[in-house]
């Protein structure tokens, strides 16, 4: 833990006391040498646990978020620079900083297998990225979205906090390990269900479950890119995450829980991806189809069987990439046309045709297309969950079918058409962006070869 905790933390000085010229280079650099380093992580012959000392611990499903984690820092620097570009130094310096600073936060969050420092680290993420969306963002309304965001997981998160310490007083421990052996909630009282709920809520808000996902799409379009990249990869699955450990501790109760949160994730998934299809919005557009998948995820993990929470897993990873991506892609057309809007920004294959490449490649995965590890996940979602109930393959059916549209609708409505007659000049890709979009593709290739690195599944 400490091999990748203490690079991290040693970040912070290099981001200070890098001369202005080579700030950019020697951060992203260092950052990238912890990604590589964090992928021993990778190995999938734990069970249950490996590098267990006493408050953390990694296991199946803590550590492909974790190599995700350290995998994306120096991807959100290099998609930082251009955006960056003519603040003061200073600046630069308080933004690399504040993204450095969620790193062991969200590292800690994951491996953690003590539930008051899981709850300590998960709402410790908060603040660096409240800095980020309401200091960094494009609009005036990145307030009012800064806002939603706090608001929404504050008032989500302080029952969990009161579940987690009734938890203690019930059981008079918070030890992941020794809670999965007791089972602590055995009666199907009032209490009980309502501290079930509780200790979902804050998940379900963060996922986010459809209905509780108001904050996302605001604090998506308004984040910069390094804001929407993190949202998407990162803080999305830390909900997820959240839901697969807790469901597993409390599967009696959890029994009457299952059928309004079920069926919100998936008509959540349904109705989102019809959102999509209207959406004119570019980066609106990708927040949504994120709440769409996250869905899937929720369903998933609310069933633990096996099958569900190897899908979970596989989808959380696939989608954290391939979203990210997504954003990024997004980014460089608002670099260059500074709008979002899909119908000014459309017919950009002739200009940018390496970059049509990419939105290519990214949309396939995001629409599942064979032999992507995102439809390994899709459909190993869709059978455990009609294996529960078969009525579910309606709805998920239909959100698949709906998905493949928006995707192919946002490809040939960015890419194909008649140029805007507005669009005279416009900047050529550069070796950063093909860096920046190879990091992302590279690893969701190689996971087609071998995914059971990723599933969750004991080797």
């Amino acid at each position: 833990m400490l091999k990748i905790i203490l690079p991290t933390i040693m970040l912070l000085p290099t981001a200070l006391l890098s001369p202005p010229k080579f700030l950019w280079l020697n951060t992203t650099s260092h950052s990238l040498l912890i990604a590589f380093l964090s992928l021993q992580w990778l190995t999938p012959s734990y069970y249950p646990y490996k590098n267990l000392t006493q408050w953390t611990g990694i296991d199946q499903i803590s550590s492909p978020l974790l190599v995700l984690s350290c995998w994306l820092l120096p991807l959100m620097m290099m998609a930082s620079q251009n955006h960056l570009q003519h603040e003061p130094l200073v600046r630069k310096r308080t933004f690399i900083v504040s993204l450095i600073l969620i790193q062991p936060f969200i590292i800690l969050a994951f491996s953690t297998t003590e539930l008051m420092l899981f709850y300590i680290s998960f709402e410790a993420t908060l603040i660096p990225t409240l800095i980020l969306i309401t200091r960094w963002g494009n609009q005036p309304e990145r307030l009012s979205a800064g806002i939603y965001l706090l608001f929404y997981t504050l008032i989500s998160s302080l029952p969990l906090l009161v579940a987690i310490l009734h938890l203690h007083t019930q059981t008079g421990t918070l030890h992941l390990m020794i809670l999965k052996l007791t089972h602590p909630v055995l009666t199907s009282s009032w209490a009980n269900i309502l501290s079930s709920t509780a200790l979902l809520m804050a998940f379900m808000v963060k996922a986010p479950l459809y209905g509780l996902h108001l904050w996302l799409p605001k604090a998506h379009v308004e984040a910069p890119i390094a804001g929407s990249m993190l949202l998407a990869a990162l803080l999305l699955k830390l909900g997820g995450y959240g839901i697969m450990r807790l469901t597993l501790l409390m599967a009696p109760t959890s029994n009457n829980l299952y059928y309004p949160f079920l069926t919100l994730a998936l008509w959540g998934a349904l109705m989102t991806s019809s959102i999509c299809l209207r959406q004119t919005d570019l980066k609106s557009l990708i927040a949504y189809s994120s709440v769409s998948h996250m869905g899937l995820v929720i369903a998933a993990s609310m069933i633990q069987t096996h099958w569900s929470f190897s899908g979970a897993m596989v989808l959380m990873i696939s989608h954290g990439l391939t979203s990210s991506m997504l954003f990024c892609l997004a980014n460089t057309n608002y670099e260059r046309m500074h709008s979002r809007i899909l119908l000014l920004t459309r017919g950009l294959q002739p200009l940018l045709p390496l970059m049509a490449t990419w939105w290519l490649l990214a949309n396939l995965t995001n629409m599942a297309l064979p032999p992507t590890t995102n439809l390994m996940a899709e459909l190993t979602i869709m059978i455990a969950l009609f294996n529960w109930s078969s009525f579910t393959i309606i709805l998920t059916g239909i959100a698949t079918l709906l998905t493949a549209s928006y995707t192919l609708s946002m490809l040939l409505t960015t890419q194909r058409g008649t140029l805007p007659t507005h669009i005279t000049s416009i900047q050529n890709s550069n070796t950063r962006e093909h860096l920046l979009m190879t990091l992302h593709i590279i690893p969701l290739l190689l996971l087609i070869l071998k995914p059971e690195l990723i599933s969750g599944i004991p080797s």
